[in-house]
């Protein structure tokens, strides 16, 4: 039975093949595809079958599904193209017949108001409409988002957010992959969609004195609106597209569009979340 885990050269691609591979799962029965497959020589070393898949190319997609009995679409990164990227491996996934097609969504993807939302809504309508056997994944933001946060504090010492008292429950990037490894070798996720989160939402404030702690120094929070937000992030050099995309994502955060948490991540995994401490201490080195 292959196991088919896509965008595997990315971060969270190596961590799900790492988690597989120590949940007793056979090299042989892994494949792991990535534009460049030369990237993961070193699975292909143990033993995993390495294959060519570009999201861009629709035969290299049907290559790499064909023979799965369960497929892993870890989304794009390309903002504005995933839906007609995630597309080709759905319709792959549904001409292969495979037997599970798990999805790695964003938070609350077909009700929130999030800039995020839209393209992981119409994938998940999609794989609805392809009648895939399927389980979404509807990922909560990663510590590792804030590796940025933390090299600016440790620079300048502040933290600027726009996102008020808006809470964000946060996990490791590690935590999510082993959720996605949990659900591919284990009975009882096909037909359910899962909304994972850490365990604990925190605030700005919160963030800033945990990078303060991490850092050894104090880190001061710069409240800003979402105007002075765009102006700042111009100033850095961001042209005004990215400066407010960038800024919408902490107006979301700011209505507790990435608060919630009721513990399924917690509950795939048999234990804790990584707590964001620990996350960006890991990031800090």
């Amino acid at each position: 039975m292959t196991t088919l885990v896509t965008a595997a050269s990315g971060q969270l691609g190596r961590l799900v093949l790492d988690v597989l591979l120590d949940r007793g799962v056979a090299p042989g029965d892994l494949r792991a595809g990535a534009r460049t497959p030369s990237a993961l020589a070193p699975y292909a070393e143990r033993g995993v079958e390495v294959v060519h898949l570009d999201y861009d190319d629709a035969a290299s997609v049907e290559a790499a599904v064909a023979g799965t009995e369960k497929v892993l679409l870890v989304s794009g990164s390309e903002v504005g193209r995933r839906v007609e990227q995630h597309g080709r491996v759905v319709a792959a996934a549904a001409a292969a017949g495979v037997g599970q097609l798990v999805y790695t969504s964003a938070p609350l993807a077909t009700t929130a108001d999030f800039a995020l939302a839209p393209e992981h809504k119409a994938t998940e309508e999609a794989i609805a409409a392809a009648g895939v056997p399927a389980t979404v994944l509807r990922n909560n933001w990663y510590h590792e988002n804030y590796a940025p946060d933390l090299a600016t504090a440790r620079e300048a010492g502040v933290l600027v957010s726009s996102a008020g008292e808006g809470r964000v429950a946060s996990a490791a990037r590690a935590d999510y992959a082993e959720a996605a490894a949990v659900v591919l070798t284990t009975d009882g996720h096909v037909g359910q969609t899962y909304e994972l989160a850490g365990d604990v939402a925190w605030t700005p404030q919160v963030l800033a004195d945990t990078l303060g702690e991490v850092l050894g120094r104090e880190v001061r929070l710069q409240p800003v609106s979402t105007e002075e937000h765009v102006a700042l992030l111009e100033s850095h050099g961001l042209d005004a597209g990215t400066a407010g995309f960038v800024a919408s994502i902490d107006d979301a955060l700011r209505r507790g569009v990435l608060a919630g948490s009721d513990g399924t991540l917690a509950r795939l995994l048999g234990r804790p979340t990584t707590p964001l401490a620990e996350g960006l201490r890991a990031l800090a080195g």
